[in-house]
C-alpha cells in the first residue's frame, strides 16, 4: 500500500468516526430504534389466591389468555391462602414497577398500608372477584367480577320454590366458605336474605368446610351423626363441599337430591356431573372467565383512562333443565 492510499484509508476512518453518533441518532437507522417506536408493552402484576383446581385454574388462565391476546406481559405469584404471602406479592410488584396491579384478596380486611404503599408508587389497583373492607376506596379504581350476594340469594330462592308447598320446618345445613372471604361472607348473607321472610326456614347448623370436599364430608357426617334436627337441604357455597355432603349423604344412607336436598354455588363440570346424576339439585353459576372483561379494565387503568368501579359478570342458575346441555361446554 502506497502512502496515498494509506492516507485516504485514514480520512475515510476519521470521517466515519465524525459521523457515527449522527448516523446512530438518526430515527430508523439501526434495530434499536425500532423497537423504541413500538409502544411498550405493559406489564401486569397479577395475584390470585391460586392458580390451580377447576374454578380457579381456569380464572387464572382465563385472565393470563386475555392479556397475552391484549399485548400484555404477567407476572403472576399464588397466595397458597395466605394473606401475609399476598402482601409480599404486591410489595414485590411495587418493586418491579408493573404498570397495574389485578388481585383476589384472601380475606376482607387488613389492606390500607400496603395499598397506600401501592398508591404511593403511582401503580392503578383493580380487585378481582373478591372485594376489600378499606378505609379509603380510592386505593383501588375498580372491583371486577361476581355479585356473591346476589348468588345466594338465587340459591334461597331455588330452595324456597321448591319446597313452599311442604308442610313443617325446612331445615338446614349450610357448608360455608373460608372464613374472612368475601364469597363466604357474601354468600351467607344473600342466603339468609332470601330465606329471611319466612320462619319456617331455619338454618340449624352452619360451619366452614374452607371450599374442600374432604372437610364438608366430615362436618355433615358429624352432624347427620349426632341429635339434631332431621336436615331437608344442605346449601354449599360451592360444588367441592356440596360434593362432600353427597358423599356423606349416601354414607348415612340418605338419597342426596330427594331425602335431602343440595344446592350448591359455583357451576363446575363436577357440579353439572352431579345435577346430571340427580344427586345434586341446583348449582348457582360463579364465572371464573373474567378475563377479556378484566384486561379491558386493566388495560385502560394502566395508560390512565377512567373505568368503571364495579364490573358484574354474567352468570345463571344450573339445575337438570339445562345442566346436560351445558355440560360438554364447561371449561373447568
Amino acid at each position: 500500500m502506497g502512502p496515498m492510499a494509506h492516507h485516504r484509508d485514514m480520512a475515510r476512518l476519521v470521517l466515519l468516526m465524525l459521523l457515527a453518533p449522527l448516523l446512530a441518532a438518526l430515527p430508523g437507522c439501526t434495530d434499536g430504534s425500532k423497537s423504541a417506536g413500538r409502544e411498550r408493552r405493559l406489564v401486569l402484576g397479577f395475584s390470585p389466591v391460586v392458580s390451580w383446581g377447576g374454578w380457579s385454574g381456569a380464572n387464572a388462565n382465563s385472565v393470563r389468555d386475555a392479556a397475552r391476546d391484549s399485548n400484555m406481559d404477567v407476572l403472576m405469584e399464588d397466595t397458597h391462602y395466605r394473606q401475609e404471602n399476598q402482601v409480599a406479592t404486591l410489595r414485590s410488584f411495587i418493586r418491579q414497577r408493573v404498570d397495574v396491579i389485578v388481585f383476589a384478596p384472601v380475606v376482607e380486611s387488613g389492606w390500607d398500608l400496603v395499598l397506600r404503599e401501592i398508591r404511593s408508587a403511582g401503580i392503578p389497583v383493580i380487585l378481582m372477584d373478591r372485594r376489600i373492607e378499606v378505609n379509603d376506596t380510592s386505593l383501588y379504581v375498580s372491583h371486577v367480577g361476581s355479585d356473591f350476594v346476589e348468588e345466594g340469594r338465587r340459591a334461597g330462592r331455588w330452595l324456597i320454590e321448591h319446597t313452599k308447598d311442604e308442610p313443617g320446618e325446612i331445615a338446614i345445613l349450610e357448608l360455608r366458605g373460608a372464613e374472612g372471604s368475601t364469597p363466604a361472607n357474601d354468600r351467607k348473607l344473600g342466603f339468609a336474605q332470601a330465606i329471611g321472610d319466612d320462619p319456617r326456614y331455619r338454618i340449624v347448623e352452619s360451619k366452614s368446610g374452607d371450599f374442600f370436599r374432604a372437610r364438608a364430608r366430615v362436618i355433615t357426617a358429624d352432624y347427620l351423626a349426632g341429635k339434631g334436627p332431621r336436615i331437608r337441604a344442605i346449601f354449599a357455597h360451592n360444588d367441592g363441599m356440596a360434593l362432600g355432603g353427597i358423599d356423606a349423604l349416601e354414607a348415612a344412607g340418605l338419597k342426596p337430591g330427594t331425602d335431602v336436598l343440595v344446592i350448591a354455588i359455583e357451576g363446575s363440570r363436577d357440579g353439572l356431573e352431579a345435577i346430571v346424576a340427580g344427586k345434586l339439585n341446583a348449582s348457582v353459576e360463579c364465572n371464573p372467565l373474567v378475563g377479556p372483561q378484566l384486561i379491558a379494565v386493566a388495560r385502560d387503568a394502566a395508560i390512565g383512562k377512567p373505568v368503571p368501579r364495579r364490573v358484574v359478570t354474567q352468570e345463571t342458575v344450573f339445575t337438570r333443565e339445562n345442566a346436560a346441555a351445558e355440560l360438554p361446554t364447561r371449561a373447568y
